[in-house]
């Protein structure tokens, strides 16, 4: 394989117009390329390839085609973000809740290893983690205004201020090492199993980083399934020859089902309305393929919209 040395823009140009893509304003594609990269923008190209082995763009895909399908996943992504922010937000409230009401307010009394799951098989993690969550503590808390607050005038920080300055990844984390009794009354808030709440916090905490980093989101698949749910019954997603749903398991739609179990129906309501706003605004931008093609894609069933009718 050659390696890839560096390409002005006009050469950038001239290789997507060679494999096909249609620009009717080189000034504007210029633009967008120096400013968006070129890398970036070309990563979106897949569901614009033929299928006739040549590699090329279908006949016809325009540029305008290709950079607004890179808009649409940059709106879906800051729409997933705020999303996860707030169910961020809410876990910490919980998790802060049930541990200070059952072990204490202040660190020594809610990172007293004796709190979690001390089996011999989690002891290490447990320490592992607990180390991570006093030192995040200490290096973000004086940045914090009112983890500094606390300091400054009690000496200590409550966990219901300290999971201000604790990364999601490691609340989310922290989950797994709980006792089973707390991880029961934490997942019960959200009406939900223990066992899918576990399953669901490290798949947020990926999106969450995804979409931090402006990584792609629409065609993103997730190391772990979810399990099945009442969703994919109720929309009557296709099974494959193993028998497993083809969509809502790996994928950005499995990430909705999550959210669906965990946002208050007011603001799933609102996350679907975005979402559906940016499907057909992107529709209307298509010309060589279909929105079809992007749905299935991002693991989309055709009658995606009906799981927002469907009650908890």
């Amino acid at each position: 394989m050659g390696a890839k040395v560096f390409k002005t823009i006009d050469e950038q140009v001239e290789i997507l117009k060679s494999k096909g893509l249609v620009i009717d304003d080189e000034a504007s594609a210029k633009d967008i390329l120096l400013r968006e990269n070129y890398f970036f923008l070309n990563a979106y190209r897949s569901v614009f390839i033929s299928h006739d082995g040549t590699r090329k763009f279908i006949p016809g895909t325009t540029f305008d085609e290709l950079y607004s399908l890179f808009k649409f996943d940059r709106q879906i992504r800051n729409i997933i973000f705020k999303n996860i922010l707030i169910i961020e937000n809410n876990y910490k409230s919980m998790l802060s809740y049930v541990l200070s009401k059952s072990y204490g307010y202040k660190e020594r009394d809610y990172l007293n290893p004796n709190n979690f799951d001390n089996t011999k098989a989690k002891s290490k993690q447990i320490n592992d983690l607990l180390r991570k969550l006093k030192r995040q503590i200490r290096i973000n808390a004086t940045q914090n205004r009112a983890t500094s607050h606390y300091i400054n005038n009690y000496g200590y920080i409550p966990l219901w201020v300290s999971v201000k300055v604790l990364s999601f990844g490691i609340i989310s984390e922290l989950y797994s090492v709980l006792k089973p009794e707390d991880q029961n009354q934490l997942a019960s808030m959200y009406h939900i199993k223990s066992i899918d709440l576990l399953n669901y916090l490290p798949i947020l905490a990926n999106y969450r980083n995804l979409c931090a980093h402006e990584d792609i989101l629409f065609d993103h698949r997730t190391q772990k399934a979810i399990d099945d749910t009442k969703y994919h019954t109720m929309l009557q997603i296709e099974l494959n020859e193993e028998d497993e749903y083809i969509y809502g398991k790996r994928d950005l739609f499995a990430l909705i089902l999550i959210l669906k179990s965990m946002l208050s129906a007011d603001d799933f309501k609102m996350l679907m309305n975005e979402l559906i706003y940016e499907f057909d605004s992107l529709e209307g931008k298509l010309k060589s393929i279909s929105i079809d093609v992007v749905l299935r894609k991002m693991g989309f069933p055709s009658n995606y919209k009906e799981v927002m009718y469907i009650e908890k």
